[in-house]
């Protein structure tokens, strides 16, 4: 271990930045920094202009510096949530590049790999972000490759979907600079009961999306759902390819989800469909085409038949703090 080890973090924080991923990331440095009795790791909060950054949870948050006024770091940490896309501009880009060119790895944590990416920092490079943005990610930038996992470590470009995920990540940072010892008596300090790798899902399969009491056999059957937004597969082709019938297919549904395998299939991509439509300047008809339903008005119709609310205020609405909407989130199937 390096006595003299230090490590510099610049914590850009985002308007609507999730903050608990924000200090979930911190906290175990700190404990790093503690247990050590040394500054070890030494971290900047940051803002585009250097006033004080409204978290997604309403918290107000001070930061020490602007972005035109911050040092040199060996970490840029990009934290973000709510609508990242309007967060690229040719200033923010053209301080991540000065930034990787004084020796910086770039990070985004939540939707931060957005930022990134819209900045074209992420081509070529494995990322994640949160679920619920995945979908929206994939298409914005199919030249970065998406993983729906905890963190991606991936050369010079980490990313976290974000959450308690972040303090995983920083566990691994401490571990692979200071040892498998500091970074475990930094977990205990701070009630970590399992260090989760970065490869785990973000959504672990044995409990969703239908529960981990349901039959294998369905659960593959959604996953395929899952993946076959674009096109989707017909209730035969499904039970074809998990070898049953299709009679045994319609039992499986109706039994453990109260549905039948077609509307529940509808509802994952409205669920895609609208993910989209939050996170996204996709046009309508071009959000139809990438989740199988041909036409716009196709598509409109079977929003607002779903979501109580048409697509174009969603836009408007859906890109918001929870605690400034007007409408609760759905949250269904």
């Amino acid at each position: 271990m390096d006595n003299d080890f230090q490590f510099r973090i610049g914590m850009l924080l985002l308007p609507e930045f999730n903050s608990n991923a924000a200090f979930s990331f911190i906290d175990p440095l700190r404990a790093a920094n503690y247990i050590r009795g040394t500054a070890i790791y030494r971290w900047q909060f940051i803002s585009l202009d250097g006033q004080p950054v409204l978290a997604s949870n309403g918290a107000r948050v001070g930061v020490d510096a602007a972005v035109s006024d911050s040092a040199a770091f060996d970490l840029v940490v990009v934290n973000a949530s709510w609508a990242p896309e309007r967060f690229q501009s040719s200033e923010l880009r053209a301080w991540f590049v000065a930034c990787v060119r004084r020796g910086a790895t770039l990070a985004g944590i939540d939707t931060g790999a957005f930022v990134l990416a819209g900045a074209g920092l992420m081509d070529g490079y494995r990322a994640t972000v949160h679920y619920e943005h995945g979908g929206a990610f994939q298409e914005l930038f199919p030249h970065s490759v998406f993983e729906e996992v905890l963190y991606v470590i991936d050369r010079d470009r980490l990313s976290c979907c974000g959450g308690t995920a972040a303090t995983d990540l920083a566990l691994r940072l401490v571990q692979s600079h200071n040892g498998l010892v500091l970074a475990n008596a930094s977990a205990v300090y701070l009630f970590k009961d399992r260090y989760r790798r970065g490869g785990e899902a973000q959504v672990q399969h044995d409990r969703e999306p239908v529960g981990y009491a349901m039959p294998s056999s369905l659960l593959d059957a959604v996953i395929l759902m899952e993946r076959n937004v674009e096109d989707p597969l017909s209730p035969k082709e499904i039970a074809a390819m998990l070898k049953l019938s299709q009679r045994q297919l319609q039992r499986l549904f109706k039994r453990h989800t109260g549905t039948t395998p077609i509307r529940y299939y509808i509802n994952i991509r409205l669920n895609h469909a609208r993910g989209l439509v939050t996170q996204t300047n996709m046009s309508v008809a071009e959000i139809a085409s990438s989740c199988g339903f041909g036409t716009a008005e196709h598509l409109s119709r079977a929003y607002a038949k779903h979501f109580h609310i048409s697509p174009s205020r969603d836009r408007t609405q859906g890109r918001i703090p929870f605690q400034l909407r007007s409408y609760p989130a759905y949250i269904g199937a």
